[in-house]
């Protein structure tokens, strides 16, 4: 009979190559070590493979064709954020998931469920925080903060499914609804500064030339706008690798090739996954007046998306490469789409083409699980927030009716006290592991 450790190390080994280890350790491996949290966000897989192996039960009843949509795969709370639609293209921002990575047809309620343990692990987090157990580099801990309760994480997830089928119940009413989207909130919400920082970062924005990714990533020399020296983030090209990565990629870019670099240490599921950001624009650029008219494209290797290590044969979509599915996914997810977003197969590999939202914004776990009033209201505002905008994107799915709404509306009220529970003893289940990990990465 496989251990928990040995299952636990094959699982990571599936996506990363390696096991923990502290002899020669991935920098994704160092950083699942600083919370349970933080483990949960590095390794899907572990989850998918928990579900299929009965480790993590949730209701049959949700597994029927009809609940089966565009999902997330990698579904929690800091893979919400604001964005510009249309990639580069537009100064609307929206709120909305922000990570297609493990994107596949699969089941919603695997997002449900993934999302809900999160907030679990949230709560974890802001305890463990609180007593130094936990590491984060996102904020100071002082004696002032408050931390969520587990009462907390009960409320939370109770409106986060609430609002999920509150919207989906919408959709069936006025099918048009699902063209949707989260803009605008009071100015008591926990996402009213958010949208604010977002909207002056657009490129119509008061911030764009100071405080956009465009403007923090690059500056004019001797003429020309290049990418800026950021040491343990971008790192340079030989002039013939550089050659190579033009030539490639030129002719799905919509403007000339300003300057490339190599991006390390993003991302945590995809942490180590190769990538490399190309500056795009006029060739004539010669000022920073001429930065609206330039952005930044990510080509990204791509792995096979998370959920289909564990559920193979679901669907014909999933045997797409993976480039492929997560920019049909995406397409499918998001109301407007980037308008820069392919798929190219280079070095026998597969890479996303994607452009960089000049206003991409996330909001941090940190800031709404702490701080020196009463944090439950913010994480409750956050909750249903993103339990509205994954009902408008799994709404998405299918257009042309609303079967899957029907379905799920019709179903899921009985099991959300079943889906809570279940995600709650999961939770427990991530930070014995969690545990283990630390373990192995200590020997």
């Amino acid at each position: 009979m496989t251990s928990r450790t040995d299952f636990l190390c094959d699982q990571l080994r599936l996506i990363d190559g390696t096991v923990p280890s502290n002899q020669h350790p991935l920098n994704k491996h160092t950083k699942m070590t600083w919370s349970p949290f933080q483990f949960f966000r590095g390794s899907a897989q572990i989850f998918y493979a928990d579900l299929a192996g009965g480790v993590l039960k949730l209701p049959d009843l949700l597994f029927a064709k009809p609940g089966q949509t565009f999902i997330m795969g990698d579904c929690h709370l800091s893979n919400f954020g604001f964005m510009t639609e249309e990639g580069s293209q537009s100064d609307q921002v929206i709120f909305a998931p922000n990570d297609f990575d493990d994107a596949c047809v699969g089941y919603a309620v695997w997002d449900l469920a993934r999302f809900l343990t999160s907030l679990s692990l949230a709560g974890d987090f802001a305890r463990g925080l609180l007593e130094g157990k936990y590491l984060t580099d996102e904020t100071d801990i002082d004696d002032d903060l408050n931390a969520i309760n587990d009462d907390d994480v009960r409320e939370a997830s109770q409106q986060f499914l609430k609002v999920y089928l509150k919207t989906l119940a919408q959709v069936i009413d006025r099918e048009e609804t699902r063209f949707n989207v989260l803009q605008s909130f009071d100015d008591d919400h926990v996402l009213y500064k958010y949208s604010r920082k977002a909207a002056k970062r657009s490129a119509g924005g008061k911030d764009f030339y100071s405080k956009s990714q465009l403007a923090k990533s690059t500056l004019v020399e001797d003429g020309k706008l290049r990418f800026a020296d950021k040491p343990g983030k971008y790192v340079r090209l030989p002039s013939e690798e550089y050659a190579i990565l033009k030539t490639t990629f030129r002719p799905y870019l919509d403007d000339e090739v300003l300057d490339i670099v190599v991006r390390i240490h993003a991302g945590t599921g995809s942490h180590e996954a190769m990538r490399y950001y190309f500056l795009v624009g006029p060739g004539d650029c010669r000022s920073i007046e001429d930065l609206p008219l330039c952005h930044i494209v990510e080509v990204k290797q791509q792995r096979q998306a998370a959920p289909i290590f564990s559920f193979p044969d679901l669907s014909p979509v999933n045997t797409l490469n993976p480039a492929h599915l997560t920019a049909d996914c995406q397409r499918f997810m998001q109301r407007r789409p980037d308008l820069l977003l392919d798929e190219v197969v280079w070095n026998n590999q597969h890479w996303l083409v994607r452009s960089r939202h000049h206003a991409r914004l996330s909001v941090k776990p940190e800031a709404i699980i702490l701080n020196d009033t009463s944090p439950e209201q913010y994480f409750c505002e956050y909750a249903q927030a993103c339990g509205e905008a994954l009902a408008l994107a799994h709404a998405r799915g299918d257009r042309r009716s609303t079967r899957f709404e029907q379905f799920m509306v019709q179903l899921l009220p009985e099991q959300t006290d079943a889906i809570i529970e279940a995600c709650l003893t999961y939770a427990r289940q991530v930070i014995e592991d969690y545990e283990i990990h630390c373990k192995l990465m200590a020997e």
